[in-house]
């Protein structure tokens, strides 16, 4: 099982993963605060805005990003090569102007307070369960995505490479909860700068040089109308599907007042687009490579039938191996740096949202603390199951929920934050008109088509039950569920 391991590779992700968890834990000691739930989900909202824009932009730049980057652009081309990191880029910055600002003002906690102090703590429930799923699927896609990659780059199986990178994230996110994910990405995201970095320029020498980039640039155009359409769909899904997760608005919440928490989103969204650079031209160069000569030859056609495995690949055969290694140690980093993310903010919205906000709302804040703790460990395994055991079928699962946060959340967050006149009635029928569109895919070819319908039925909706459902402002959350009434 282990014959073909590298294994002066393995103890240098030994290294690494001691090192990330180290800092994970180390950065929370000295801090101070009376709030230990305030600490674990935000950072006590005191994160340095330099640490606050490199963990978001680490949060983005993650296993998927960054493998399903190179993936594109050997496979399809440079266009959909910088998808991603073009449309995340501009979901950052339009959160950043429209979003962060009002978030953080009014003192937020979760992506669900708002949908609760608008539509109710149930109805804010059921909006809750895509998020918190699309959070899980996210996280274990990406641990597929490192495990294939540990097992081409150093022949570690797939088994104990997913469970040693979750292992090492579950536990400083237990010991430490955002302020170690914070901190922890910034460390990631250095080891993605460098890895990635390395690899580029002996993957472009070993392509041909910088003119089989230019090459492949020249020749980017779409195929016909369709395929220029359904770009402009995901596109546009990239954009405001991106907004919508509480693992982004958990580092907006976490900066000291608006107007940082808006300059930070700006900037990381800035980041985020430069990050797709190196990834982006490792897959463009790969369409250069002469795989026989390099790893054999069936590789070519190989490649063909899993464009996905075109990164793990460039680093096992076409770089040398300690740079194949460090390249490795780039997307361990990446992965790790969103699977902290995701539990945690997964964790803290069921325990928040749902077990504070609705089943016991007289818990303390200690009590809560400890259930994120143990919702992270929960969540944590259960991603890791999901991975183990779903195989390639994760990333369709993963697509399908953020088709489900684009259609359903972002309509719904939309209104609560920016319609006074939003109410429950009008965002349970667009929730409902949502689903439906998306369901009928085949027949609505277009996800915004099911985004818009949704949220034109919530706008209508709402305006003809003012009467007997009247809306209930933003800013007061103690209303009673039923009548909307302030409560005693």
């Amino acid at each position: 099982m282990f014959d073909d391991v590298m294994w002066s590779g393995i103890v240098s992700m030994g290294v690494l993963y001691l090192l990330v968890w180290a800092v994970g834990i180390g950065s929370t000691r000295g801090t101070r605060t009376s709030d230990a739930l305030d600490e674990l989900m935000l950072a006590g909202r005191d994160l340095p805005l330099w640490v606050g824009l490199l963990t978001m932009t680490a949060t983005w730049v993650g296993g998927g990003y960054i493998n399903g980057t190179a993936e594109q652009a050997f496979s399809a081309g440079p266009l959909w090569g910088a998808q991603a990191g073009i449309g995340y880029a501009l979901s950052l910055i339009f959160g950043g102007v429209f979003y962060a600002r009002v978030m953080r003002r009014c003192g937020f906690a979760t992506l669900v307070d708002p949908l609760e102090r608008r539509y109710g703590k149930r109805t804010a429930a059921l909006l809750m369960v895509p998020a918190v799923a699309a959070e899980l699927f996210w996280c274990a896609a990406i641990l597929v995505a490192l495990g294939s990659t540990f097992g081409t780059v150093v022949g570690l199986p797939l088994v104990p490479a997913i469970l040693l990178s979750a292992v090492v994230a579950v536990a400083y996110t237990v010991g430490g909860g955002l302020r170690a994910v914070a901190y922890t990405d910034v460390i990631q995201l250095f080891l993605i700068v460098g890895g990635l970095g390395l690899a580029m320029p002996v993957v472009i020498r070993a392509a041909g040089g910088v003119s089989a980039i230019s090459a492949a640039l020249s020749g980017a155009s779409f195929a016909d109308v369709t395929e220029a359409s359904s770009y402009g769909d995901y596109f546009v899904l990239l954009i405001f599907g991106g907004i919508p997760w509480n693992v982004y608005f958990q580092r907006v919440l976490s900066s000291p007042g608006p107007e940082q928490a808006a300059r930070m989103s700006i900037a990381a969204g800035l980041l985020c687009a430069l990050m797709a650079v190196p990834p982006l031209l490792l897959g463009l160069a790969a369409t250069s490579v002469d795989w026989s000569a390099v790893a054999g030859p069936e590789a070519a056609t190989a490649l063909a039938d899993q464009p996905a495995m075109v990164l793990p690949w460039l680093l096992r055969y076409a770089v040398p191996n300690w740079v194949g290694v460090l390249g490795l140690g780039a997307i361990a980093a990446a992965v790790m740096s969103s699977v902290d993310s995701s539990i945690l903010s997964a964790a803290s919205m069921v325990a928040w949202n749902g077990y504070r906000r609705l089943i016991n709302p007289n818990a303390s804040a200690d009590q809560v603390a400890r259930l994120v703790k143990i919702l992270v460990v929960i969540f944590g395994s259960l991603a890791t199951l999901v991975a183990l055991g779903a195989g390639g079928s994760v990333s369709a699962l993963w697509y399908l929920c953020g088709d489900i946060v684009y259609c359903v959340l972002f309509p719904q967050l939309t209104l609560a934050l920016f319609d006074r006149r939003a109410n429950r009635s009008g965002a349970l029928a667009g929730l409902l008109v949502s689903v439906v569109l998306r369901a009928m895919l085949s027949i609505v070819q277009f996800r915004t088509a099911a985004m818009l319908g949704g949220l034109a039925v919530s706008l209508l909706v709402s305006r003809l039950t003012q009467a007997s459902d009247p809306p209930r402002p933003l800013g007061d959350p103690e209303l009673d569920e039923d009548t909307g009434a302030a409560l005693p």
